[in-house]
């Protein structure tokens, strides 16, 4: 039996997510969760360095060990609200704050993995790209090969005869492709939670659309919404990964300008939530005829693009991963524990067909307590 705690914070920038996991004979176990928000000063320096502002080397560096402590501190709140000593952790995995990710050139996650070690005590694996990235891959998507393990569980006899699609709704969204046959594929799809977002901090000083009200009060703007699928990354065939370099408020902007008429806010969030739903149907439909699909993420929690979702989808059975017992929020984070343990086991983590890899590669670098 072992024990190894997992963190992650996305793309999305609303915190850090810290889990607890134990891992016993084939088993993995959910034990305690803790979640700790960004403020707004954090939000704001970590926005700068994903736009590329001057001076990033030093702000980087500095961010790193900020975040680091943030990371900490969430380990050592998780450790003390359930009474563990920190010697029972066989170590923390931590993917760090991703600002930059270029494959295949490169791909930058801020933390401080000496830091982190050094101030909780315990082994730290992070840097979880990187190896891939080497080996010729995208570095991402990294969940495909937990999702095999997680969600394998939860089968019926009569689901493991059809493809499962597990759909991570971040900042981003990827897809995982669990075939009947054994078979492990996977790839970005594009914009997740990101313009969502965006577009309503910006109008609504919100930051997020609760419950996806404000979309369900628009109306979908066709026009627009053809304009926004003729991005180039839509056409890609996998594997294919991408991030806030390409989906941003600028480039949402440049979709905006193209049209020949004003598009209320509304309606442009309405458009925007329905861009997440249709990148992420288009690219299931050309998969597979039917199976189910399992979305988890913050896009889980959004009633109105679960319900289009599952509109869009009616060959197959949308669900979030909440009726399966499992904490859409949590699911990421979970991921990097069992990355965490698979680094320390020295065990494959990566799946080639996903990211594109010379073969099967032990993702992360390790910092011993």
């Amino acid at each position: 039996m072992s024990y190894y705690i997992g963190q992650m914070s996305g793309t999305s920038l609303d915190g850090i997510d810290t889990v607890l996991m134990r891992f016993d004979k084939g088993q993995m176990t959910l034990l305690a969760q803790h979640h700790l928000d960004f403020d707004l000063a954090m939000k704001a320096s970590i926005l700068a360095l994903c736009d590329g502002s001057q001076d990033e080397l030093h702000r980087a560096y500095m961010l790193s060990n900020e975040l680091s402590k943030l990371y900490a501190s969430s380990v050592q709140a998780l450790l003390e609200q359930h009474n563990i000593p920190r010697g029972d952790i066989s170590a923390i995995g931590c993917h760090g704050q991703t600002v930059r990710h270029r494959p295949p050139a490169y791909s930058v996650q801020l933390i401080n993995g000496a830091l982190l070690a050094e101030t909780c005590g315990i082994d730290v694996v992070c840097d979880f790209r990187s190896r891939d990235m080497a080996a010729g891959g995208q570095g991402a998507p990294l969940v495909p090969a937990f999702h095999r393990v997680l969600f394998r569980q939860a089968q019926t006899q009569a689901q493991a005869q059809s493809d499962t699609f597990v759909v991570n709704i971040g900042g981003m969204a990827n897809i995982s492709r669990l075939t009947a046959a054994g078979g492990t594929e996977g790839h970005d799809t594009g914009p997740g939670n990101v313009l969502m977002d965006a577009w309503c901090q910006q109008h609504l000083n919100q930051p997020f659309d609760k419950d996806g009200a404000w979309a369900a009060s628009g109306q979908l703007n066709t026009s627009l919404l053809a304009q926004l699928l003729r991005e180039e990354f839509f056409k890609l065939p996998p594997p294919k990964s991408t991030g806030r370099e390409l989906f941003d408020l600028e480039w949402l902007q440049r979709q905006l300008d193209a049209q020949e008429a004003i598009v209320p806010t509304a309606d442009v969030m309405t458009t925007i939530t329905q861009l997440t739903v249709e990148s992420i149907a288009r690219e299931i439909e050309q998969l597979s005829q039917r199976g189910r699909v399992i979305v988890c993420g913050g896009g889980a929690l959004n009633l109105y693009l679960m319900s289009r979702l599952t509109e869009r989808l009616p060959r197959f059975g949308v669900l979030s991963s909440a009726e399966l017992g499992h904490d859409p929020q949590c699911i990421e984070a979970m991921a990097f524990a069992w990355l965490a343990k698979q680094c320390i086991e020295r065990e494959v983590a990566n799946v080639p067909q996903v990211t594109g890899a010379k073969g099967g590669r032990i993702l992360g670098a390790i910092y011993p307590r």
